[in-house]
């Protein structure tokens, strides 16, 4: 064998293992996603499902490891972190956005929908796709819309069974403009708090009460620190799966496609496992305790008609276009049952 048989063999060989380990290299990604709810969440097990998914659609090439509880921070700092590309991927609130993407608040329009299949149809409509196009120049990329459900007002003072009994009431409210001006019109003094500081203050008096959707509040042990539960049903919260433009261009396309399969998969799910939790809750809530109501019709009438000043204010904010096929979406969804 001449000598330069040999090296041209070798030189190959060197080629060869080169481009395998580059193949390698770019094939194997480990990513993380975190989100603020604890183990027992619907969207905790969604999470859990979601790397399972991922790994098996994309061959084992991308790896995913949930983060529950908010162990890597807030709502606002693990979607920071997405949009500077510090963590793969985030599922929750966007509310954070609200002030770089107007459209974000519509959400927090209150007594839009009448049930969970109305929201489902627009999270899948082009509203909410709007919306993914319109985080995209913040760095992320939109890959599922699931819910979390119809928040409804708990406290620990007395029973709310018309508009007037949430007045004086000390209510902590998301941090944004809508949800503030909305409990303030009902009489509350509503006050924004990050969700990680409401239990310790529910818990020494400093809050009266707060709004979450039921099975958020079951799993954050709201039962030990409030005493009276009224279904109100005035605002759906949506969560959003979101990943960072980083980890996404780090991706093959054959990957992608894997992880946004494992994405719809996995906010289904979550769907699924909410339609399912709600009235268990309310039996839990009961058993331990709590007095949980269903405001009456005509109370719950007059305090849709008491905020509709909020919508006529934030409306325009938000852009009367997009209000206006949003609003078309429910309608025709509203139409289709």
């Amino acid at each position: 064998m001449s000598t330069h048989f040999q090296l041209r063999r070798i030189l190959l060989a060197t080629l060869a293992a080169s481009a395998m380990g580059a193949g390698a290299a770019y094939a194997e990604v480990k990513a993380r996603v975190g989100h603020a709810m604890p183990e027992s969440h619907p969207q905790a097990i969604a999470m859990n499902k979601f790397a399972e998914l991922a790994s098996t659609y994309t061959n084992g090439n991308v790896k995913v490891q949930a983060y529950h509880s908010a162990v890597l921070g807030s709502d606002e700092k693990q979607l920071q972190a997405v949009q500077a590309g510090t963590q793969d991927l985030y599922i929750g609130t966007l509310a954070p956005l609200s002030s770089r993407v107007k459209e974000v608040q519509v959400w927090d329009l209150p007594f839009m929908f009448r049930n969970s299949a109305e929201v489902y149809a627009v999270l899948d409509g082009a509203s909410s796709k709007k919306i993914f196009e319109k985080i995209a120049p913040a760095n992320l990329v939109g890959l599922a819309w699931t819910g979390m459900g119809f928040r409804n007002l708990s406290n620990s003072k007395h029973r709310v069974a018309k508009p007037e009994d949430v007045s004086g009431l000390k209510i902590r409210v998301m941090t944004n403009p809508v949800a503030l001006d909305t409990w303030k019109t009902l009489g509350a003094n509503a006050t924004p708090m990050a969700f990680a500081e409401v239990f310790p203050a529910l818990e020494i008096k400093a809050l009266d009460g707060q709004e979450n959707p039921l099975q958020h509040m079951w799993a954050n042990k709201m039962q030990e620190v409030q005493k009276y539960i009224t279904i109100t049903n005035h605002v759906y919260t949506p969560s959003a799966l979101v990943a960072s433009k980083k980890f996404w261009d780090s991706l093959s396309p054959a990957d992608k496609a894997g992880v946004q399969k494992a994405a719809t998969e996995a906010g289904l799910l979550q769907r699924k496992l909410l339609d399912e939790g709600d009235s268990l809750a309310v039996e839990n809530f009961k058993k331990a305790g709590v007095t949980v109501d269903s405001m009456p019709a005509a109370e719950l009438a007059r305090m849709q008609d008491k905020v509709k000043p909020v919508l006529a204010k934030f409306s325009p904010q938000i852009g009367d276009e997009f209000v206006k096929g949003f609003f078309a979406e429910i309608e025709q969804a509203r139409k289709a049952q």
